[in-house]
This record gives C-alpha cells, sequence and structure tokens, in this order.
C-alpha cells in the first residue's frame, strides 16, 4: 500500500446520523424516528450545509473516521498529536527495531545537497543501528533517528476534529510542509468521498483560516547559569482548598461560608482531599490547574507527554529548534568510543542544516533534525490528569528521561500543595499495587519510601 493517509473505517451510518443530529433539536418524534427518517442523502447533505454554516458543528462529531498513517515522516506524526481530541496509537520507538524504517525526502532544489542529504541520513540509520548492536537501548539509540525516518500509526477521531486537522494542514501552519500538505489534499478527497455534506466547499470556507498568532519578534536571552528542567508558572489559587470546596458542594451542597470555616481545620482539609484522591470519580480534581514548563525535553520525549490528551500543552515549532542542543544518555556516555560517534552525528548534522539553510526552504530542513534534539514546552494540566501522568511516568517503567522529569515535577508541586499530591506517585504508591505483572520492578518498598 502506498505511503501516505489513507481511511480504513467511517461510521457504519455515515452522514444519516449527522443529519438526525441536525435534525432531533427541532422536530417531533423519538431518536430512533428522526434516524428513519434521515436516509435521504441529498436530503442530508442540504441539511448538514445548513446547520454546519450557521456554526453548530457539534453534530458532526457523531461521525467517526479511523485512519491508518503509512510510512510517513515523524514531522507528520507530531504535527497529528497535538490534536487533543483524536485517539493516537504509535508504532514504539522503545520496543521496534527502525533501522530498516526507511525515510522521507523532501523535493531539494540543489542536487548536490540532495545527495549530501540522503548519505548522511544512511549513515546515521547505520550508527543507529551500531548502537543497537553494542547493547545500547532503543530508547536510547534512537536520539541519533533523524525527523525524516517513517512512522506507522493510527488515528480515530470525530468529523469535527478532522474538520480542524484538515484546516491545519490545508491552510494553517502545514501548508507550508510539502509533505503534510500532500497529505491532507489525500485525506480531504477521502473524506469527501465518505462524508459530501460535511466537507462540501471546504477550500472556500476556509481559504482565510490562519491558526499561528502574528507576535513581535524576539531574540533569545543568553544566560550563564542553566534554567531548572521544570518550572511552575502557575497554579490555581488555594488549590487545595479549591478541590475540597468542590467535593463537599458536589456531595452536601453546603454553603460556601460552611465550607471554608470546616477547611480551616487542616486535618478536615486532609481527610477531604485524601477521599477525593482515592474515589474512581475524583472530578473534584479537576478543579485545581497547573501550568508547567519542561526545559531541554527531547523530541522523542515530547511525545510521550503529548499522548497525555486531558491537557493544553504548546510546543515550539520545530523549524525553530536549535541543533546544536541535543540529550546524552548514559548508555552512551560510558562508552568512549559510542560517545565520540554519538557527537559527531549531531555536530555533522548541524553541519548539514547549516549548508542547507539559505538555498532550501526551513520548513523542508525540519527532516534535518535528530530526535535528540531538544526544544522547550508549556502544557497546563488538571490535578487528575496530572494523577494519572505521574502514575505512569514515575513508575520505573516508564522511559528514563520522562520519569526523571515527572518526579522533579511531583516534588515540585508538594512543596506548593504538599497535601494535595502526598499520595501522588506511581501505581504501587497510589493504588498499593503494580499493575506490570511479570514486567514489575520487584521494588515496590524502596519506591514507597522514595514518594510515599
Amino acid at each position: 500500500m502506498e505511503n501516505g493517509v489513507h481511511i480504513i473505517g467511517v461510521s457504519s451510518c455515515g452522514e444519516e446520523v449527522c443529519a438526525a443530529a441536525g435534525r432531533i433539536s427541532t422536530q417531533q418524534g423519538t431518536a430512533l424516528e428522526i434516524f428513519a427518517r434521515s436516509h435521504d442523502a441529498d436530503k442530508n447533505k442540504r441539511l448538514i450545509e445548513k446547520v454546519t454554516a450557521s456554526g453548530h458543528t457539534s453534530t458532526v462529531e457523531h461521525l467517526f473516521f479511523n485512519l491508518a498513517f503509512n510510512n510517513v515522516s515523524v514531522v507528520v506524526e507530531q504535527f497529528m498529536i497535538e490534536f487533543r481530541l483524536a485517539s493516537f496509537t504509535v508504532k514504539s520507538r522503545r520496543y521496534v527495531d527502525f533501522a530498516d524504517c526507511g525515510y522521507y525526502v523532501p523535493a531539494f532544489k540543489d542536487a548536490a545537497l540532495a545527495a549530501r542529504y540522503t548519505a548522511h541520513m544512511d549513515k546515521l540509520f547505520a550508527l543507529y543501528a551500531k548502537l543497537c548492536e553494542a547493547g545500547v537501548p532503543l530508547e536510547d539509540a534512537r536520539f541519533v533517528l533523524p525527523y525524516c525516518f517513517y512512522s506507522n500509526f493510527f488515528c480515530s477521531l470525530g468529523g469535527r476534529e478532522l474538520c480542524n486537522v484538515l484546516r491545519a494542514m490545508l491552510f494553517g501552519r502545514g501548508r507550508d510542509y510539502p509533505e503534510i500538505y500532500a497529505i491532507g489534499l489525500s485525506l480531504l478527497e477521502q473524506a469527501r468521498a465518505a462524508a459530501p455534506g460535511v466537507f462540501a466547499d471546504f477550500e472556500e470556507k476556509n481559504k482565510d483560516y490562519a491558526d499561528l498568532p502574528d507576535l513581535p519578534a524576539f531574540a533569545r536571552a543568553e544566560t550563564d547559569a542553566p534554567g531548572k528542567a521544570v518550572e511552575l508558572l502557575s497554579c490555581s489559587p488555594d488549590a487545595e482548598k479549591n478541590v475540597a470546596r468542590t467535593a463537599l458542594i458536589e456531595r452536601y451542597g453546603l454553603p460556601t461560608a460552611q465550607i471554608d470555616a470546616l477547611l480551616e481545620d487542616k486535618a478536615m482539609l486532609k481527610a477531604v482531599l485524601d477521599a477525593v484522591v482515592k474515589t474512581k470519580r475524583p472530578r473534584a480534581l479537576e478543579a485545581a490547574t497547573f501550568t508547567v514548563r519542561f526545559n531541554n525535553v527531547s523530541l522523542s520525549t515530547v511525545t510521550h507527554f503529548v499522548r497525555h490528551r486531558i491537557q493544553s500543552i504548546c510546543i515550539p515549532q520545530l523549524k525553530d529548534c536549535v541543533r546544536e542542543n541535543y540529550i546524552i544518555p548514559a548508555s552512551v556516555r560510558e562508552n568512549e568510543d559510542l560517545l565520540n560517534d554519538y557527537v559527531a552525528a549531531f555536530d555533522e548534522t548541524a553541519a548539514l542544516y547549516r549548508a542547507m539553510q539559505g538555498s532550501e526552504r526551513e520548513e523542508d530542513l525540519v527532516y534535518v533534525l535528530l530526535s535528540g534534539n531538544v526544544l522547550d514546552l508549556v502544557t497546563t494540566l488538571n490535578a487528575r490528569e496530572l494523577r494519572l501522568l505521574l502514575k505512569l511516568r514515575t513508575c520505573t517503567r516508564a522511559q528514563w528521561e520522562i520519569r526523571q522529569l515527572s518526579t522533579e515535577l511531583l516534588f515540585r508541586l508538594r512543596e506548593d500543595c504538599p497535601l494535595l499530591f502526598a499520595s501522588y506517585g506511581p501505581s504501587c504508591v497510589c493504588d498499593g499495587a503494580c499493575p506490570e505483572g511479570r514486567m514489575c520492578c520487584g521494588k515496590m518498598a524502596e519506591m514507597r519510601e522514595l514518594f510515599g
């Protein structure tokens, strides 16, 4: 099957359910009766166009698409996984050998530079194979994989989010990337065949779309001292009390003044927070939000963060990534020969990037990035999603880089909200048991001592 995106599944009822959703709020009859009147494709198409044109695009969410991305660059993967209302499953670089995965070659203008690009990429894949053969774990060897390497993944999303994806691909930040733009054209053609009403006149409706702010330009200030790996930029005022207030209002409907009087007792506040954290439906935790900055995160580890769907995460554009900044894993540092090869790979890749600057499109040069290059990201999460993130990412089974960052984050959160985050940590701390089965590290006592 050819490289690119393929719609492999669509809701069996197609646009009928979207049209029925458009009718149900204004017509008599039960849901099934209205659905039975929604089988005329032409009428459905006209109704969907009318309803969505008035801004009621929620009706389109009832139509669901399953997509297979087949041998697309990891640049496309990174672009896609930022869409929060979609579900993704990606071939893991921690467990699968990517030595023979292949890679994307942009349509460079300079033939000599194109040949140099191809030769360099082949050299990087050879180094990746060498690292693996030398016993470097796959999750560390992947840092030398260039950002042109082929990724394969599945994505499932509703019609409205698919519209958002296509807008960004064809009219927003993706249109300057030929690979992403071509995938967008193919995806729109397939989507329109499956749902002509939803995607009618799509190009005309979105021609003025823009998704990047026109901010003033600033030069990066140079600092002598390295910044902290994790910075808590802000959090909800009185985050702990706000969670407890929310829980008491939800459970008992008590007046706010009475609740605040009760929560003056620190033991009462702790008891309420402990009860919220232990419940299977800790909705009150969503009342506290935290904005965090992670500094010098490898591109590989960015993908681990982005997989957490209930957050607002902002990632710099790849074309602005500094090629000279990168991570060196301990498994490479301990072998001088491998370390020399590893450092040379990043130096040579940065040199190739500089040679291509000016003569090639800046957007095409994102493929001249390595997975070990780093950038900073900002994300806002609530305390409920933080509990899930920290359970997974402070576990010894987590990739080491995100585990270090997550552990530092947890201890930083405990400084501001010690009662709320006292029981946060890996599953063996939160739940009293390890869910990893045969993969259990066997260090539950040590983990409880560290995080308890």
